[in-house]
């Protein structure tokens, strides 16, 4: 290894990429790497991509010339989805010295070592085809939460979606690895876990297993208070999923399902697996399960055929559910995809209008369903100390901040939530001590 070597490891996108970037942090640290904080020198530069959007792409390329004006000498790894679909454009980047793919991301140790002194860009990595092993991994650079990587890839293959191109087809490992990690992670002292992927209620798919026994497993394994289940699409959000959560101590009530629009034309040009009366009853299922679950959706703005007639369907439809808030994409057309192909391209313009008509909607929504628990108690896992303030977030994920004296970080407490400001902050004047964990 080269002498003295600093780095820093800087992640764009989802959860997952989160989990894998503190894995791979672990093996540096482990080869004998000092990892530093942004804002301190370093002479290594791990970038972790997404490239779920341009902005994606945008962003990657900001950061590398922000790291080479600021690091003398740096030497520059970039890895992820970004470097799996696009390595010869990235290897073009001034500064770039590797472009590992995601066969070999995994091996960064050892690429580092051989390339250190290599004057030119080198890229390592096959086709996605050849890419059929599950790594596991999981942060724990959040003493207050952990990603915990339970499936990886997809075999969806929508028609806006570059991911199986990027991370190849579903996998995942057995559900003792998984418990495993879950229980390494509680030796941490950390209270949440969430469970990550790319397609998580695939779990076990060509297997004897499948997503419902994961989370069975894990609710025995000691140390753990919160689960949560990231994302899950709603033809695989079971009624024995929803059940389990509701009448779970440690599986929150808090589901994200993927929507993507409220028109049935468009989610079959999506070639999305469900309907709008699909999920219209997993979304019903689960408030008569648990009446204050925590609802988000993904939704998609501009796809090519949204008419005003179908966005005003997929608005419609939307403001029929009792969802709690939204993510807003808009769409932004992604080579290799079936999607571009379409006819019926939306102006960018109209796509951004929508989206921030979608966006006012979800400030609505989550304004409505804070209002609901004003005056309540509840119980907050305290996370994050800034200004004098300590914010953490209730079973059902609504965002609550009190003032941070004698409340530490990875602590639980009962508050009562007294207000909602303009910002849709929850704020807490009264606090009593439920558990305080070590820090």
């Amino acid at each position: 290894m080269q002498a003295g070597l600093k780095f820093n490891i800087q992640t764009l996108g989802c959860k997952l990429n989160f989990s894998e970037s503190s894995g791979i942090a672990r093996q540096l640290i482990d080869a004998g790497y000092a990892r530093v904080s942004e804002g301190e020198p370093f002479n290594v530069l791990i970038l972790n991509t997404c490239s779920v959007t341009e902005n994606a792409d945008k962003k990657c390329r900001a950061i590398i010339r922000k790291a080479q004006k600021e690091n003398e000498r740096l030497f520059t790894a970039v890895i992820g989805c970004y470097a799996q679909l696009k390595p010869e454009e990235i290897s073009k980047i001034e500064g770039v010295n590797l472009v590992l793919g995601a066969s070999e991301k995994f091996n960064i140790v050892k690429h580092i070592e051989e390339n250190f002194t290599s004057k030119s860009a080198r890229i390592e990595g096959g086709h996605i085809k050849e890419v059929k092993e599950f790594i596991p991994s999981y942060s724990l650079g959040d003493r207050t939460r952990s990603f915990l990587k339970v499936q990886d890839g997809c075999d969806y293959f929508c028609s806006f979606c570059t991911i199986p191109l990027a991370r190849g087809r579903s996998r995942s490992p057995e559900i003792n690895i998984i418990v495993q990690q879950t229980k390494e992670i509680a030796k941490a002292g950390i209270n949440e876990v969430v469970l990550t992927g790319v397609n998580i209620g695939d779990f076990g798919a060509g297997k004897d297993e499948n997503f419902f026994d994961l989370i069975k497993e894990l609710e025995k394994v000691k140390g753990i208070r919160r689960f949560r289940i990231s994302s899950i699409e709603p033809n695989l959000l079971s009624d024995e999923i929803i059940d389990l959560v509701a009448s779970s101590s440690t599986f929150m009530p808090h589901f994200h399902i993927p929507l993507q629009s409220g028109s049935d034309i468009l989610l079959k040009s999506m070639r999305r697996r469900y309907n709008s009366e699909l999920f219209r009853k997993r979304v019903e299922r689960i408030k008569q399960q648990i009446p204050h679950a925590c609802i988000g959706a993904d939704v998609i703005t501009g796809y090519p055929g949204e008419t005003e007639e179908l966005f005003n369907e997929s608005v419609d439809f939307i403001k029929s559910l009792d969802l709690s808030y939204l993510h807003v994409f808009t769409y932004s057309e992604r080579a290799n995809t079936v999607a571009p192909r379409k006819d019926g391209v939306i102006p960018v313009e109209i796509r951004r209008q929508r989206s921030r008509k979608l966006q006012e909607i979800s400030r609505k929504l989550k304004r409505s369903f804070y209002d609901k628990y004003l005056n309540e108690t509840m119980e907050v896992l305290f996370e994050k100390e800034e200004d004098g303030f300590i914010s953490g977030f209730t079973p059902n994920y609504i965002r609550v901040k009190v003032k941070s004296e004698n409340i530490n970080e990875n602590s639980l407490h009962f508050v009562k939530l007294n207000r909602v400001n303009s910002d849709d902050e929850v704020f807490s004047e009264k606090v009593e001590v439920l558990i305080e964990s070590p820090v």
